[in-house]
């Protein structure tokens, strides 16, 4: 079976991730390519792709995604709303934006007025783990965050057992920024460096608050490494608990969690789609590690795994599994 596949947002950090994903993959083809502004070689702006696959960006047009069968919007946040309002009912599409993630009030109160209220109605969480029966039957599925994939995932298991407040000290690579240049993505700035940015106010913090019900003190931090993300939570617990059997437990029939027995690491997952965590006790206080690829399992092989269950496929199709570095 041959799925006709559109990427938006093709040049993008997780666009690249997305098309070396899809290369590998049986089913999903991709027959488009899609950009802002359109007239560019994808092999032009990745010279790693000469001879491997050669395709020209176009600029993005509505009625000719329509056309597909599955389109992936890897578009920034308050853009992906422009496209899925025109899109819906045509094609199957995974978001990577936050514009179908939360509820109305949330997203308005982050980001901005949300002009497809519509589908909000209509989408469903791209967390395979928690949501994976709705993610079957949905025709839109919003891709999560990077933070909020590799938080969610460590706090979920523990929910009924530990008090409503939790602080989340996560660490990520500098690609988690995106492609497009900042002050704080600036190499002078980036290396040999280690700094909190956005402290507290950061938007993901609301994604993982109504994702789990906590209220939430969210620490994001910029590591000078390219790719990767290390999450750290601490949590008073309301019971006696053994934390390693009650995550082994709660996802002992899930392929892509690995737990272990002592503190995780980032090396252990650059490349693939693992999360992979780690927890313990100090009397009544939660210690829960976390790591995850930010691009892939954070954006891209996430977003596969999800189009693998909205068409029906095993969910691990094509899924990176060996990380990039011993």
């Amino acid at each position: 079976m041959e799925i006709k596949t559109a990427i938006v947002g093709a040049s993008g950090y997780t666009g690249v991730e997305l098309i070396k994903i899809l290369l590998n993959h049986p089913h999903f083809k991709i027959k488009g390519l899609f950009g802002s502004e359109g007239k560019e070689r994808i092999e032009n702006i990745y010279p790693f792709f000469k001879g491997v696959f050669e395709a020209e960006i176009e600029k993005t047009d509505i009625d000719k995604l329509k056309k597909f069968d599955l389109v992936f919007l890897a578009v920034p946040h308050k853009t992906a709303m422009n496209y899925v309002k025109e899109l819906y009912g045509y094609t199957k599409i995974v978001d990577f934006s936050a514009d179908y993630r939360l509820n109305q009030k949330n997203y308005e109160d982050y980001y901005c007025p949300h002009i497809d209220i519509k589908n909000l109605e209509n989408s469903v969480y791209g967390l395979p783990e928690i949501f994976r029966e709705y993610i079957k039957k949905s025709l839109l599925v919003a891709n999560p965050g990077c933070y909020p994939t590799a938080t969610i995932l460590a706090l979920y298991p523990f929910l009924e057992y530990i008090e409503r407040d939790v602080f989340v000290d996560a660490k990520s690579g500098v690609s988690g920024a995106g492609k497009k240049l900042s002050e704080n993505t600036h190499f002078v700035k980036d290396n040999e460096n280690f700094f909190a940015y956005n402290p507290i106010k950061h938007r993901h913090s609301i994604e993982i608050a109504e994702k789990t019900g906590l209220n939430v003190t969210f620490v994001p931090q910029l590591l000078p490494i390219t790719r990767g993300m290390q999450i750290s939570i601490y949590v008073k617990l309301k019971k006696d608990i053994e934390p390693i059997e009650i995550l082994k437990n709660f996802y002992k029939n899930e392929k892509f969690i690995r737990i272990f027995d002592k503190p995780v690491e980032i090396k252990q997952v650059v490349g693939t789609h693992y999360c992979d965590i780690f927890a313990m006790k100090n009397n009544n206080m939660l210690f829960i590690n976390s790591v995850i690829d930010n691009l892939l399992r954070g954006a891209s092989s996430q977003a596969v795994a999800n189009a693998n269950l909205m068409f029906g496929f095993e969910e691990d199709l094509a899924l990176p599994k060996i990380a990039y570095v011993p």
